[in-house]
């Protein structure tokens, strides 16, 4: 028996992408389908209900320079929630933002610790610097310091070459993914070009970001091998700018942006056929806005996934892969309520009507 605040949502529960209810109950911060006994003081909502969406490549903490201050976090991690993000994996963050697991009023952050680059590698003040002979040592020490993640600079501009250029040779990886798997941890890459996968693949990576250098050869591999992929789609838009910003001093370098611009949803489309395990991810926080989570599922549609698939890639199917609840019985009240059915048609998620954060409801 209860005498405290419910909230009832009516309509149509999206437990996952074919269970379907007719009402949920949130009761102490928690999910139920059996009405409470004896509740008063009950808020009734109608709509459609998603669990709370999944940004799986979110830089709280970070902006173009580097770490940022508490508040600059605290407005990014707002701004995500009000988009109706409310499970974050930080893809690596040059930040401390254990704080934020202290607040009952923000997105839950799964990290990946501080990016591990190869020396002057990668953007300025992001990554610990280092040479392969450490790598294993600081995967190891982020593996501990993050939350079952490691994130990997996998390739980036070799200036002496010009071009994108693989940043780790194979046998440190295979060593230092070894080493992530028996803490317990599961490891990213972030890879743009084609060269740097199938070092990573041999070496037993889990997932790679971005991931536009996928082949026709490679994309079997990792799918036979489960090997996720968050294509960051919105971000990659941006590549024809940095190409142009680009182009005088290294013309190799601005050419291979625009081609694997030019074939991204072709890119993804395949890996989708093929089977490849994909999620969404925006890769805000550094040069792109929070709160973007919406326009990366349509980018999904637009690269051939259906509207269903591409819902399913920011939440149930998010979900589950990053271990997290969705909207089953006694599970923390984590949701998002729209006015019409996102299944339908994903923009639908752009306006989001009521967001339920560890069953207070925010919006």
């Amino acid at each position: 028996m209860t005498d405290g605040a419910v909230l009832h949502i009516s309509g149509r529960v999206l437990v996952g992408p074919e269970e379907v209810r007719d009402e949920l109950w949130v009761l102490d911060g928690r999910v139920t389908y059996q009405r409470p006994a004896g509740a008063r003081d009950v808020r009734e909502v109608t709509g459609w209900v998603l669990p709370g969406l999944v940004d799986a490549h979110c830089h709280v903490g970070l902006d173009a320079h580097g770490a940022v201050d508490e508040a600059t976090s605290e407005k990014q991690a707002l701004t995500d929630r009000e988009a109706g993000t409310l499970l974050i994996r930080d893809a690596g963050s040059a930040a401390d933002t254990r704080w934020i697991d202290d607040r009952e009023d923000l997105p839950k952050i799964i990290r990946a610790g501080r990016h591990i680059a190869r020396t002057r590698r990668y953007l300025r003040n992001y990554a610990h610097e280092i040479e392969p002979g450490d790598l294993t040592a600081y995967v190891v020490q982020e593996a501990r310091r993050g939350d079952g993640w490691v994130k990997l600079v996998g390739d980036w501009i070799d200036r002496e070459r010009g071009d994108l250029a693989a940043c780790w040779p194979g046998d440190a990886l295979r060593e230092a993914i070894a080493a992530a798997h028996a803490e317990g941890a599961r490891v990213t890459a972030h890879c743009f070009a084609a060269e740097s996968l199938p070092d990573l693949l041999a070496a037993g990576i889990d997932c790679v970001e971005h991931a536009t250098g996928l082949t026709e050869e490679l994309i079997p591999v990792f799918a036979e091998r489960s090997v996720a992929i968050v294509p960051t789609l919105v971000n990659i838009a941006t590549f024809p700018d940095l190409a142009a910003g680009g182009e005088a001093k290294f013309p190799a370098w601005a050419a291979h942006l625009r081609r694997l611009h030019e074939r991204r949803y072709d890119t993804v489309g395949a890996a989708h056929d093929a089977g490849v395990p994909i999620y969404v991810g925006t890769d805000a926080g550094g040069s792109l806005a929070h709160g973007l989570v919406a326009a990366e599922v349509a980018e999904l549609v637009k690269a051939g996934l259906s509207d269903i698939e591409a819902l399913s890639a920011a939440s149930w199917g998010a979900r589950a892969w990053l271990g997290r609840d969705v909207l089953s019985e006694g599970a923390p009240a984590d949701l998002v309520v729209y006015a019409e059915d996102p299944r339908a048609d994903v923009r639908v998620l752009a306006d989001p009507q009521l967001v339920v954060l560890r069953g207070k409801p925010l919006r």
